[in-house]
């Protein structure tokens, strides 16, 4: 049973990384590829409807950890407390400047909370990276050190790789984006070059993840639980992509 929650743990931050990768790197690219009001707009209303369903699998990632393995769930947050602590500021900084833009008029309060999507995106990949790095170090005694920093900007350059290879598929034809591949292919592509800091990062983190797992009768307790539910998850981002993947952006972001 602990190999089958290892494998659901490392599916969901992948799948995290995959998909919210994205969003986190078209709030970052932002000011390069919005130049104008109304191309910021596009670029907001190509990505807005995908954040919410995209953070569902960070929520069921944290119910995972907090579940099945609860000992290491604890040393996890108290060894990097500090990038906790940022990425945490930087998803409200990101989801405030996201839904708060459009609810007034006025170029300063768009320009603001444009730039608070784009700070809070820039925090949300530094600090993962920075988590990642640390994870793979053993949870070192100050997670925000060089090594991190070098990670971080890692993994901000593959989500801004993703985030731009999603706006080339989002909005064909859009001058923000002439040049980039378009097609499926490469949106998958970028997402498996997003997923991969998580993909090692559980590889690294394997054996401490199984030494630490929860007894075998909490973890069949929990499969109880949660399984049932996973088609759920998986029927919502069915949903949420068939929905808002092709056709007219929405105008309420």
């Amino acid at each position: 049973m602990d190999i089958f929650w290892f494998a659901a743990f490392a599916v969901l931050l992948a799948g995290y990384f995959a998909l919210e990768g994205f969003d986190i790197g078209l709030g970052v690219l932002l000011p390069v590829l919005g130049r104008s009001p109304a191309a910021r707009d596009r670029l907001v209303a190509a990505m807005a409807p995908f954040v919410l369903a995209n953070e569902v699998w960070l929520v069921a990632l944290a119910g995972l950890l907090f579940g099945a393995f609860p000992l290491l769930e604890g040393r996890v947050l108290s060894g990097l407390y500090p990038v906790v602590v940022a990425l945490l500021l930087s998803w409200i900084l990101r989801d405030a400047g996201l839904w708060f833009r459009r609810r007034a008029d006025g170029a300063a309060w768009r320009a603001f909370w444009d730039g608070t999507l784009w700070l809070g995106s820039a925090g949300l990949a530094l600090s993962w990276g920075a988590a990642l790095a640390a994870i793979a170090r053993g949870l070192p005694g100050s997670p925000l050190d060089l090594p991190g920093l070098v990670a971080g900007l890692v993994v901000l350059a593959l989500f801004a790789v993703h985030g731009r290879t999603f706006a080339a598929w989002r909005l064909p034809g859009d001058p923000a984006v002439r040049g980039a591949r378009r097609d499926g292919r490469a949106l998958l592509l970028s997402a498996c070059l997003a997923a991969t800091p998580a993909v090692a990062g559980a590889a690294v983190f394997a054996s401490a993840m199984l030494e630490n797992a929860a007894p075998d009768g909490t973890l069949t307790v929990l499969g109880v639980m949660v399984v049932p539910f996973a088609p759920l998850l998986v029927g919502a981002q069915v949903w949420v992509w068939r929905t808002f993947s092709r056709g007219a952006l929405p105008s309420f972001f």
